[in-house]
């Protein structure tokens, strides 16, 4: 589609045009004069230069290395202790309550209704299940002499999940939302879209733009680039397959978890090659996915309805001008019709805060729920048996005994590498580096990446979700064990 010449100069008028400004032909269409584009090329440095000293530059303070966005959820988690830990209870138990009324009692159009309304019938039961699991723990961990049921508060079940994911994520969420205008609004997601557009739409079948949210997973948090694809998909950026191929394929854990898994796993002294080996191997099966069903048959349609055609692919390339000057062309017109920073801010938060009560209810039920049914129950070890047979044909060691640590990744991530913990000494090194490498690649869990993807209300079903999990698991197994067998 092609657009006529649109003088950009004129903010304000430029503005009452309602012009959608995601719409790449819109953005090449505008041509600003030399002041303009003086300003926008400021402004895109400056604020992008903020966004990427917060969430790509690693620091290391007192001993401990991380990203400043890291640092500062937290602060906020250690700043407020158990005040924090009974706020967000709080949160967690009131949307429980509230939920069923929304969902069952509320009028018609009422605020609750609005909000619990087109939630199914089991979100209330879930929502209050997690109200239960999160008070219990509170209770038991800043109450002396109340003690709850070990199923519950057991560190292998709500002793992960409340501290180390909902707490996480409860300060992940206000914070990721609060500096994620610096990183997509001010030009930087146009300058790396235009550069990897040539690479990520024939190999992935994703816009170039989908390489910041992998960059945004591996460095910060799988939550924030689930964050990222939903404010893109909602915006008119991606469309629906778009943001589900990139949310199931490049929301991958951050470098810092990815750390502790391969640490526990005993593989510290392979760090390098055992993440880096990982993170290609994520990447290779993210392709692969794109073409296989569920995700091959998502539509191609954005949000507002509109289908995505040729000319929209086409768009997104350079126009005569090479890649690297379309990219700094549409970052200036980017930032330069951008809203003014605090607007962008406000209105962050406000998406933020919408999913943030269903988000955090949902890690704690389906997060502990998860986590028991792993612990007290055989069923992981049965799924697990059905993995023996292919461990076993591309030749992996100890195929029995890390068979069960394959599935239950479904509930958490740091699960597989657990359950072999304690027997990482009578474990072959090629059957850990397996269960290690698997575990990062497999991306879909429920104590995290599924539950910010159903309660962000991105266009995927649970049941394909599940479907993927074991895809990406399947698939990893013979891609893993050939390095497996090239590295040791």
């Amino acid at each position: 589609m092609s657009h006529t010449l649109i003088k950009g100069d004129n903010l304000e008028e430029l503005k009452k045009l309602n012009l959608d400004l995601n719409d790449v032909t819109v953005l090449d269409s505008l041509s600003l004069n030399k002041k303009s584009s003086r300003i926008g090329l400021i402004k895109s440095i400056f604020f992008t230069a903020i966004a990427i000293f917060i969430f790509f530059i690693p620091l290391t303070i007192k001993g401990t290395t991380d990203v400043p966005f890291g640092f500062i959820y937290n602060f906020f988690i250690k700043a407020l202790g158990n005040f924090g830990l009974w706020l967000i209870t709080l949160v967690i138990v009131f949307t429980g309550i509230l939920s069923v009324y929304g969902k069952f009692f509320a009028k018609k159009n009422t605020m609750l209704n609005n909000y619990f309304g087109e939630d199914s019938v089991f979100h209330p039961f879930l929502y209050s299940l997690g109200g239960f699991f999160t008070l219990v723990y509170t209770l038991d961990a800043t109450i002396p002499g109340f003690t709850g049921p070990e199923w519950i508060v057991g560190s292998s079940t709500g002793g992960t999940v409340v501290p180390a994911i909902v707490m996480g994520v409860a300060w992940i969420i206000p914070v990721g939302c609060f500096f994620m205008p610096f990183l997509l609004n001010y030009g930087v997601i146009d300058f790396v879209g235009s550069l990897m557009e040539p690479l990520m739409r024939p190999v992935f079948k994703v816009p170039g733009r989908a390489a910041v949210n992998a960059i945004a997973s591996f460095v910060s948090s799988s939550s924030v680039g689930v964050l990222i694809t939903n404010k893109l998909y909602n915006t008119g950026v991606y469309t629906e397959k778009e943001a589900v191929l990139v949310a199931t394929g490049f929301s991958a854990v951050s470098v810092g978890f990815a750390y502790m898994v391969i640490k526990t796993a005993g593989l510290a002294d392979h760090f390098l090659k055992v993440y880096f080996i990982a993170l290609f191997i994520t990447l290779l099966i993210s392709a692969i996915m794109s073409r296989i069903p569920p995700l091959c048959k998502k539509k191609d349609i954005y949000y507002n309805g509109k289908i995505q055609t040729k000319d929209d692919i086409k768009a997104q390339r350079n126009r005569g001008k090479g890649i690297i000057k379309t990219g700094f062309d549409r970052a200036i017109k980017k930032s330069y019709t951008a809203n003014n920073i605090f607007r962008e801010i406000k209105s962050s938060l406000i998406d933020g805060y919408a999913v943030f009560p269903k988000v955090l209810t949902l890690l704690a039920s389906m997060g502990i729920l998860g986590l028991i049914v792993a612990e007290y129950t055989p069923f992981f070890n049965w799924i697990g048996a059905l993995f023996v047979p292919l461990l076993k044909l591309f030749q992996v060691p100890n195929a029995v005994e890390i068979a069960p640590s394959l599935p239950v990744g479904i509930a958490e991530m740091f699960l597989p590498v657990l359950l072999i913990a304690d027997k990482v000494e009578l474990l072959d090194i090629g059957a850990r580096y397996v269960v290690t490498t698997i575990s990062i690649v497999q991306i879909i869990f429920f104590s995290e990446t599924i539950v910010v993807m159903m309660a962000a209300k991105l266009p995927v079903k649970l049941s394909e979700l599940i479907i993927c999990f074991f895809e990406r698991t399947i698939l990893a197994i013979p891609i893993t064990a050939l390095f497996m067998h090239i590295l040791f």
